[in-house]
């Protein structure tokens, strides 16, 4: 059991692991480097054939290990939820690498601050081996200045509003549990839906921009298509999210911009085709994942990422 000082909130650390031997020990060293420590951590396994589970129960984790096919976004996370100690819950991905050894205490800081914060995310910076596409999707999506949604924004912000990740994010746990916590059998996005909810209650959401972790992804052309086809999926079987708070296209298209116009200011003239070549992809995906039900049966978790979900929900 990680032990805390008295005047520490108490935090539990959830984690869904599969096959992540290679970033690991890295998250751990992390972890265990922070100035806030949680009283326990959490780990759901997805049968990993790898050092996975050894790794975890070696730094002090509790591991539960289920079948691979019964992995769900939301409802995985929503059952070590349940089983949290701690007041206050900090999701996190097996890759997501904490920067700075104040980074979970920097996230956590909002939600003892702030009756109303419900849920705060913190910055994604690009790891190390990071592209030039994936270090700027990651500046795009997470700026260096902190600040609060609230269900207002969308007036201004409209889909961003509800832009958030459990791959470095905190819940108060009451507040959580309030709003359903994560729904089960979503193809993934439980945290941009749970946050939908929780803005729609009256609570914010505090996006930190000090404390970070390198967390990126060096997709292909195909992972790109495929991830944007996903969310169109999300999109198109939760309708309600885009009805409450507007609709994606304008987010692609200033994204769009703002690349082309930072790879000119860079003179990086041949990537910008790449640039071009993968937003296009992105965009056909996000297409195609909102037409989902007219395509074949067969069709469908060919162009996703997230296969297994289709093998449950086809």
């Amino acid at each position: 059991m990680i032990q805390k000082s008295e005047q520490d909130p108490t935090v539990s650390v959830i984690v869904p692991t599969l096959n992540g031997a290679e970033t690991l020990p890295d998250f751990f060293s992390a972890l265990y480097r922070q100035d806030l420590r949680p009283v326990e951590i959490l780990v759901a396994d997805s049968s990993s054939t790898d050092r996975t589970v050894a790794i975890c129960i070696e730094n002090g984790a509790k591991v539960l290990s289920i079948p691979g096919a019964e992995f769900d976004h939301g409802g995985t996370r929503s059952s070590l939820a349940k089983q949290a100690a701690g007041d206050i819950l900090v999701f996190f991905t097996q890759d997501a690498i904490l920067a700075g050894d104040n980074a979970l205490r920097l996230l956590v800081d909002p939600l003892l601050s702030d009756e109303i914060c419900a849920g705060s995310y913190g910055r994604q910076l690009p790891s190390a081996n990071a592209s030039w596409n994936a270090g700027f999707l990651r500046e795009f999506n997470y700026p260096e200045e902190s600040f609060r949604q609230t269900f207002a924004d969308r007036a201004r912000l409209g889909l961003k509003t509800i832009f958030t990740s459990n791959s470095f994010a905190a819940y108060k746990k009451s507040i959580l549990f309030e709003v359903g916590c994560f729904r089960n059998g979503l193809i993934f996005g439980e945290d941009t839906c749970t946050v939908g909810r929780i803005l729609e209650a009256g609570y914010t959401i505090a996006y930190v921009g000090e404390g970070a972790v390198y967390h990126s992804h060096n997709y292909s052309f195909r992972e790109e298509f495929r991830r944007s086809f996903d969310t169109g999926v999300l999109h198109s079987s939760e309708e309600w999210l885009l009805h409450t708070f507007g609709k994606a296209e304008g987010i692609g298209l200033k994204f769009f911009k703002s690349g082309l116009k930072r790879l000119r200011k860079e003179h990086r003239y041949p990537l910008m085709i790449e640039f071009t070549v993968r937003t296009g992809m992105k965009f056909a995906g996000y297409k195609f994942g909102r037409q989902f039900k007219y395509l074949p049966s067969p069709m469908r978790p060919l162009l996703s990422m997230n296969r297994t979900w289709w093998q449950k929900n086809s």
